[in-house]
């Protein structure tokens, strides 16, 4: 992928980073489903369709709840991963390869939408169309975001330092609380019912940390092998002096709830 509002417009490719994905980036705590569900999403009788599915972390973890999940990624080795980890799980979720903005599922399919840590990678001239089309009437768009919170976070801090040594033009840093976006598109096609956003506290130690360091868009989805091993070494060393075994990293999560009009 390659959008010049992201990272200077330097290429990134989720595929190049899919096993350290399915590893280390499943990573919400139980608040955050909660939450989800508390919204009345993602429940029993609910046809849900998740765009941006990665390697199916939402689906997976809020199957039990008894929603039909459908996960759709523009990334081939994202979805193999997700089939993986579902099949391994008992679980029947159909993830399907293709760009958020190309499906064609027909009108009124899903009862939700949701879109967990992506929205913004898709053009919303084009995909708020095709979700508003997609949804049933009443039907939901959720868009979910969760980031750590580096100017409060000591060792989020320095691994983000250490992040743009490697990849300057990595436009992720500097997060802080904020709610999601609405784009302007959204107005004619969308009512705005639910807006929140809290903070959380994510469990690691040093190597899944790592791992979900160089599992981000700025190391593994961009830079070359031997710039992501140089990288993971230097780490490592960083978090053997400043970081017990293990830790807790403050993060902030937020969440928005459209109603489609219709």
């Amino acid at each position: 992928m390659q959008n010049r509002k992201i990272d200077g417009g330097k290429p990134f490719d989720w595929g190049r980073t899919s096993d350290d994905y399915a590893k280390y980036r499943d990573i919400y705590p139980p608040i955050f489903y909660k939450k989800i569900l508390d919204l009345g999403l993602c429940i029993s009788g609910q046809k849900v369709l998740d765009l941006g599915t990665g390697t199916g972390v939402l689906p997976r973890h809020l199957y039990n709840a008894g929603a039909h999940f459908t996960g759709v990624d523009i990334s081939e080795n994202q979805i193999l991963q997700a089939r993986r980890l579902a099949q391994d799980g008992g679980m029947d979720i159909e993830f399907i390869v293709s760009p958020a903005e190309d499906l064609a599922f027909p009108p009124n399919t899903f009862d939700v939408v949701t879109a967990c840590q992506c929205f913004f990678y898709f053009d919303p001239t084009r995909v708020l169309p095709q979700i508003a089309r997609m949804l049933v009437p009443g039907g939901k768009l959720a868009i979910f975001y969760m980031a750590w919170l580096p100017e409060e976070d000591p060792i989020a801090g320095e691994s983000e330092k250490l992040i743009l040594r490697y990849s300057p033009q990595w436009s992720g840093a500097g997060e802080q609380r904020r709610p999601i976006p609405i784009p302007p598109e959204a107005q004619n096609l969308f009512t705005l019912t639910h807006s929140l956003t809290f903070d959380l506290r994510v469990p690691f130690t040093r190597e899944s940390w790592n791992g979900r360091i160089k599992a981000c868009r700025g190391i593994g989805a961009s830079l070359s092998s031997k710039e992501i091993s140089d990288f993971e070494k230097e780490h490592l060393a960083l978090l053997n002096r400043i970081a017990p075994p293990s830790f807790e990293i403050l993060h902030y999560a937020s969440m928005a709830v459209l109603e489609v009009k219709k």
